[in-house]
């Protein structure tokens, strides 16, 4: 038989499958928290308004 060597290890390949994603990507458009929130606000008030005074917006 061959002679083995059992000081040497196998390790897998530094690639192997495995994706990165870098976080340096920016887009041009940004939001703040505090936008977000107006946003919502804004959102939920038009909906209970149409809610409220859809049926006769409609008639």
């Amino acid at each position: 038989m061959g002679r083995r060597n059992n000081n040497r290890m196998s390790m897998p390949s530094t690639g192997a499958g495995i994706t990165r994603y870098f976080d340096d990507y920016h887009t041009s458009i940004e939001f703040k928290p505090a936008h977000i929130l107006v946003i919502i606000l804004i959102i939920t008030i038009a909906i209970l308004l149409l809610h409220y005074f859809g049926g006769s917006i409609i008639k």
